[in-house]
């Protein structure tokens, strides 16, 4: 739910080639020379809250912004900066999609009042979750709602985006099929997917997220529904508990508002160890594996009323993953790659929900709902002559098999370097057949490949960029732009590193130049990244 709050009126876009400074004196200056032409022109420094208040979150200037960095570090970093930048601070990524903002606009979306839900950070998770809502606690009423004319605050109203283009207006897509990219012998499932887009609005482009809304395994909600004692076809809400269970409740980790309703059940020692793990606490060394079956089995004496029950879960949320198609290449359909998450824990096998509804349990041909996220400061340089370095371990392959795709469509005269690795060669190396075959096109100038369980030591992309580094910082001085994909905390901070490295021994800069040599890049949009 959101609220209407009149913006400002910003005669610069965001897309003008100014920096925000240059925008906001801009927009003020042709405010003022047209004057009451443009009703509401107002000129705000970067930042500035509509009537005054603390600065607002902003993307340029979030030093704390690191997926790397746990979240005490980050909030201490935020320590004496206003509360819409300690908010922003509390999220574990940079502009990642998930929530469908990006980080700055939502964390002032929430100081503003115009967001409510505080659990939309996926990578976040609880630990944000919980820092958000202390937050929301001791700034109070944060910025005012805008009033009506009468004084009192509007009312509450959905605002729906463009249908499939938010995650609050989905759209129904038929899934067509999957084929497994993993050969046997491969420690991990993997998946090409495909859904038709021809009788959807969506239009994408290489470098876009589809979000989908996934249902839960109905084994693991029989096995709560059983666990509750509750018959599965009663009704709450107008679905019956089962169905409520299947597509609306999130049955992963197992929420605070769970523990406090089960402390409410139980006494003595289960009252505190509930109260414990409602806090935050972990008095067993088991909370990060606890799912909400499971906090149902850790309190066997504790059973809530199935309303009561499904009042105390988190809404089921729906998932982003790069999509591997292009849209000039793949016409009228789009792509993901999946890795289907699979373990086991006390003798319990553990699913991902979006992961194996995708690789298992959705029949072909039927609907699903999907949105399309737009890539934020992820996309293909315009000129397609310009040189591109692409790195993808694993899934993170998706977006470049789209890049590489677009430009054999486009006949992009730039040349393409692809790094790429996985686990095993003869079992993991995903798309072999195509990519080899643009290789032998010419339309994959380089394939660099890295296998971390072949041989007797381990292999990382990372490891081969620092091989070929003469010929990397050619490219890279010769304009190339660079692409990384995959985990955030790890993956993309040792890519980052390489190139620094690489920066150092190859262009004889000292270590503080070879950093800024990488932050400019990035200041240039010439390193760009979609880490997760």
């Amino acid at each position: 739910m959101t609220q209407h709050v009149t913006p400002p009126l910003v005669l610069i876009p965001e897309t003008a080639p100014f920096s925000a400074d240059q925008r906001s004196w801009l927009s003020g200056y042709f405010a003022a020379l047209l004057g009451p032409a443009v009703e509401g022109a107002t000129a705000l420094a970067p930042g500035e809250v509509p009537g005054g208040g603390p600065r607002l979150a902003d993307n340029d200037d979030a030093p704390w912004h690191d997926p790397s960095l746990p979240i005490t570090e980050r909030m201490e970093m935020a320590k004496a900066r206003p509360e819409p930048q300690k908010f922003m601070a509390a999220m574990a990524q940079q502009d990642c999609g998930q929530c469908g903002y990006n980080c700055a606009d939502y964390a002032n979306a929430i100081f503003l009042k115009n967001e409510e839900r505080l659990n939309l950070c996926q990578p976040g998770g609880k630990e944000t979750l919980r820092m958000l809502k202390k937050l929301d606690e001791e700034f109070g009423a944060g910025a005012a709602p805008a009033k009506a004319d009468d004084g009192e605050a509007p009312a509450k109203a959905v605002e729906l985006g463009p249908l499939g283009y938010c995650r609050e207006n989905p759209v129904e897509a038929v899934f067509l099929g999957r084929r497994r990219l993993n050969e046997p012998g491969g420690e991990k499932e993997t998946w090409h997917v495909e859904f038709d887009l021809r009788d959807t609005p969506i239009e994408y482009v290489v470098g876009d997220s589809l979000g989908l809304f996934p249902a839960n395994a109905p084994a693991l909600a029989d096995a709560v529904i059983a666990e509750l004692g509750a018959r599965p076809e009663r009704m709450i809400g107008g679905k019956t508990l089962r169905d409520r269970l299947l597509s609306d409740y999130s049955l992963g980790a197992a929420p605070d508002g769970l523990y406090q309703l089960l402390s409410l059940l139980t006494s003595g020692a289960a009252r505190k160890k509930a109260q414990a793990l409602s806090a935050g606490e972990d008095p067993d060394g088991d909370a990060a594996y606890l799912d909400v079956l499971g906090a149902l089995h850790k309190f066997p004496g504790a059973r809530p009323d199935a309303e009561v029950f499904l009042e105390s879960l988190d809404e089921l949320q729906p998932r982003l993953y790069s999509i591997s198609s292009s849209p000039k290449a793949d016409v009228g359909k789009v792509s993901l790659t999946v890795d289907a998450v699979r373990y086991n824990h006390r003798s319990r096998l553990r699913l991902g929900v979006a992961s194996t509804h995708l690789g298992e349990r959705m029949p072909e041909q039927t609907k699903a709902k999907i949105y399309l996220q737009k890539a934020h400061g992820f996309a293909l340089p315009d000129d397609l002559s310009t040189d591109v370095i692409m790195c993808g371990p694993g899934t993170g392959i998706a977006p470049f098999r789209a890049f590489l795709r677009e430009r054999a469509a486009t006949r992009a005269p730039g040349r393409n370097w692809l790094f790429y690795g996985h686990q095993r060669q003869a079992s993991d190396f995903f798309y072999k057949e195509e990519l080899t075959g643009m290789r032998d096109d010419k339309v994959l100038t380089r394939l660099s490949l890295a296998w971390s369980r072949d041989g007797t030591e381990k292999t990382y992309v990372q490891d081969r960029m620092r091989e070929t580094g003469a010929d990397l910082w050619k490219w890279l001085e010769g304009g190339a732009h660079f692409y990384v994909c995959g985990d955030a905390k790890r993956m993309a901070k040792d890519v980052e590193r390489a190139i620094i490295d690489v920066a150092a021994q190859h262009g004889g800069k000292n270590p503080d130049e070879a950093v800024a040599y990488l932050g400019a890049l990035k200041k240039a949009g010439r390193y760009q990244a979609d880490v997760y």
